[in-house]
Order: C-alpha cells, then sequence, then structure tokens
C-alpha cells in the first residue's frame, strides 16, 4: 500500500467498467476519498465486481478482496482480524455490497459479524433490484415496481425490507443512512465510522440509470428527490437507540420521484396514493423514533 498518498486523493480511477451516470460508482470515490488509501475493499459479487475491472487490473487505488455473493460479512471479519493479529488497527476495513448481497444472499454472514460487533465497515450501495444480472427483483426493490422478474402486469407485491431497523436491532455502535445526492452527508458519515470501534453500517441510496429506467445525466437529481419525497430518509442510528434525522426532507409528493422512473410508469392513481400513504406512514414512524430519549444503562 503506498502510505504517502494524501488524504482526500482520488482513489477511483478512469477507466472503470460502470454505466454512465452509475450511482454506486459515485457512492465509491465519496467514500473512499473519506476514508483514504490505508483502506482494504471487500468485494463480494454485485456490479462492483464488474466495475472495479478483471484482473490483474482495478479502477481502484486501494487493495481489494473479491469474494463470494454471500461472505461480504464474514470475508471483512477475516480481512480485519488478519490485520489486527499484525498489528494494522490503523487500517480500514470496508465490506462494500450491492442491495442483492447484503438484504438476501449475504444477510446472514452479515448478521454474523454485526452480532459479533467486528470492527469493519459495511457498506449497502442500494440500487434496490439485482442490477449486474440483469434488473431481477431483491427484497430491497419498493413495492410495486417494475423489474424483469415483476413485469409491469405483475409488479412486486410486497414493500421494500427495512434493512436499517434489521442492522439497528443488533445494537451495533454506528447504522445510518446516506445518499449520493447529498455528498457532504455521505463523507461525513464515512469520516465518523472511521473514528468509531465495533461495526458501522452504512445504507448509501445509489441510483441506476438502467434499471430505474431514467436518463443518465438525472442519477443525482433522482437521488436528491428520494429524500425529499421522504422515501429515503436520511438518519442516523447510535447503538440501536438513538435516532438522528439529518437531511429535513421538503415534503414534496412522491409523484415527482416516481415519475422521472420507467420503472413506474405503470402505476395507477390508487396504487400511486397506496405508495404515499405508506411513506407517509414511515415517516411518521421515524419521527417517534427520533424523539424518544437514549436508553441508559445504570447499575444498581
Amino acid at each position: 500500500m503506498n502510505h504517502e498518498r494524501k488524504h482526500d486523493e482520488e482513489l477511483v480511477c478512469s477507466g472503470h467498467y460502470a454505466c454512465q451516470g452509475c450511482g454506486g460508482v459515485i457512492a465509491m470515490r465519496h467514500a473512499l476519498r473519506a476514508l483514504g488509501p490505508r483502506t482494504i475493499v471487500v468485494l463480494p459479487a454485485c456490479c462492483w465486481s464488474v466495475i472495479a475491472g478483471p484482473f490483474p487490473y482495478s479502477a481502484l487505488g486501494v487493495p481489494v478482496f473479491h469474494a463470494a455473493f454471500e461472505t461480504g460479512g464474514s470475508t471483512a471479519s477475516g480481512v480485519r482480524a488478519a490485520l489486527d493479529i499484525q498489528g494494522k488497527t490503523d487500517i480500514n476495513v470496508l465490506a462494500w455490497a450491492g442491495d442483492g448481497g447484503t438484504f438476501d444472499i449475504g444477510l446472514q454472514s452479515l448478521s454474523g459479524a454485526v452480532e459479533r460487533n467486528e470492527n469493519i465497515i459495511y457498506s449497502c450501495y442500494d440500487n434496490e433490484a439485482y442490477m449486474n444480472t440483469g434488473i431481477q427483483r431483491s427484497s430491497a426493490t419498493p413495492l410495486r415496481t417494475w423489474t424483469t422478474t415483476t413485469p409491469d402486469l405483475y409488479p412486486k407485491e410486497t414493500p421494500k425490507k427495512d434493512i436499517v431497523q434489521i442492522l439497528a436491532g443488533h445494537k451495533i455502535p454506528y447504522v445510518a443512512t446516506t445518499s449520493i445526492g447529498f455528498p457532504d452527508d455521505l463523507r461525513a458519515k464515512f469520516e465518523k465510522a472511521k473514528s468509531i470501534a465495533g461495526t458501522k453500517f452504512l445504507h448509501v441510496l445509489s441510483p441506476c440509470p438502467p434499471g430505474w429506467k431514467y436518463s443518465s445525466e438525472l442519477t443525482v437529481s433522482v437521488a436528491r428527490l428520494a429524500t425529499h419525497c421522504k422515501v429515503f430518509p436520511i438518519y442516523e442510528v447510535f447503538d440501536g437507540e438513538h435516532y438522528v434525522i439529518n437531511v429535513e426532507p421538503e415534503g414534496k409528493p412522491v409523484t415527482e420521484y416516481l415519475a422521472m422512473q420507467g420503472r413506474f410508469a405503470h402505476l395507477t392513481k390508487r396504487q400511486t396514493d397506496e405508495i404515499q400513504a405508506r411513506v407517509d406512514y414511515d415517516w411518521e414512524h421515524l419521527l417517534h423514533k427520533a424523539m424518544l430519549e437514549k436508553f441508559e444503562f445504570h447499575e444498581g
């Protein structure tokens, strides 16, 4: 590893294999600029397995460990243990997985690493489907969404899995949502994660132009609308108990967000109203959690 690189250097190089407007690349750029060159990236199977480029080449300016789809959490745990044995405790271990490798296939190894409170950063760049293999639905795919396995006449019938609440339920030190639409927030949270001992989980909204069916120059606009329409709130959870909302939504109607994406073009007004009601309910539920006082344990 080159220890002489200055902090805040660009560590995502040109020549990567991503689509134009890929939210996952924007997310990685900001994450690595926050974490710096003393970082090892663990990549379970996902779009980034291709984006980084074929061995022996890499579009990343840090070491990369490619891993099996379901092993993001366990592989990162092993890398962390090996570094600690060598006394290299200042090197960040970043597991970087898509929603398929986090919400679905990799959930077991992630939960195990989290329950052990491994000193790693696990980041899910969420594009809400299995984009690398052909836009198949995952449990991160929102309600009523078109994918190749949930076509227009049979859109997804179940809501998106609440992965943040699942991880917060493990009572780890730090869980947060962030978005490529708010890069200052994204970088600040990776900076914060670097300074916290134990497991840190960051859920990064990363829109996908071909999968979401919008023009590639609109990626950041789509991401920002997701938050301002309350579809993707940006907040932190400390120790599984204390909630802090970081970005106040503008309260725009969800129709503005849905209308930008072809994957929702089939929706009826009744279905759109259903989505709006769900979004409003979830937002009120989050507000309630943010008003609760932090739990304090007192020995008696």
